[in-house]
């Protein structure tokens, strides 16, 4: 499947750099893109994997463990669309 990123998720990712690039911790941010990728590639292949949002059944959710950050993404048709990426501390998303 061909995944794409809505403008959202492109600015959550750029707020993860950042905010690893400023905590002098380079390595941990590299882990945490390695992992992305990771997940991406398996939603990619099975995308059925992740569970399903309760309040919005049109997307899902995978944990990016060791991370507290979940990856939410939708599927439509032939295409994988990741939607946000939010770090577990913040309240739930709803999907607004």
């Amino acid at each position: 499947m061909r995944v794409e990123y809505s403008k959202r998720a492109v600015s959550d990712l750029q707020s993860i750099a950042t905010r690893f690039a400023s905590s002098g911790d380079s390595q941990i941010g590299e882990r945490l893109v390695a992992r992305i990728e990771q997940v991406v590639a398996r939603i990619a292949a099975l995308p059925e994997s992740g569970r399903p949002v309760t309040q919005r059944l049109d997307v899902r959710v995978v944990p990016l463990l060791p991370f507290r950050y979940n990856l939410f993404y939708a599927i439509k048709r032939d295409t994988i669309r990741i939607v946000h990426i939010r770090h577990t501390s913040r309240r739930p998303w709803l999907g607004g």
